[in-house]
């Protein structure tokens, strides 16, 4: 039997998904909605078996291996698995360098 992990949603994270849904509600109302149903569905889904997200690749190469990633085309969401815990800590453009992102979000905090 699977373990069932709870899945939290970082006040980052959120953010980053009201932008991104912002932002798409300006070229139509339904594909944002659409988007948000998208990326919402494929976050709760970590729920059961989480480690099916892959490493992040650019920080693998730096040999940091806790955070994972599921990529929803055009999308990445950034998370951590704890003990029993999910928790969606980013969601990020693809076409953006993630370590620049990562980076900057260090600098500001």
């Amino acid at each position: 039997m699977n373990q069932e992990y709870g899945v939290i949603w970082s006040n980052r994270a959120s953010k980053d998904l009201e932008h991104i849904i912002k932002y798409i509600a300006n070229g139509g109302p339904f594909n944002a909605l659409q988007t948000l149903k998208k990326i919402r569905e494929k976050a709760a889904s970590l729920y059961i078996l989480p480690e099916r997200g892959r490493i992040i690749p650019e920080l693998q190469a730096q040999n940091i291996r806790q955070y994972r990633e599921l990529i929803i085309p055009r999308w990445r969401v950034v998370y951590r698995i704890s003990v029993k815990s999910v928790y969606v800590l980013s969601v990020l453009d693809s076409r953006q360098n993630i370590e620049d992102i990562l980076l900057q979000r260090l600098v500001d905090s």
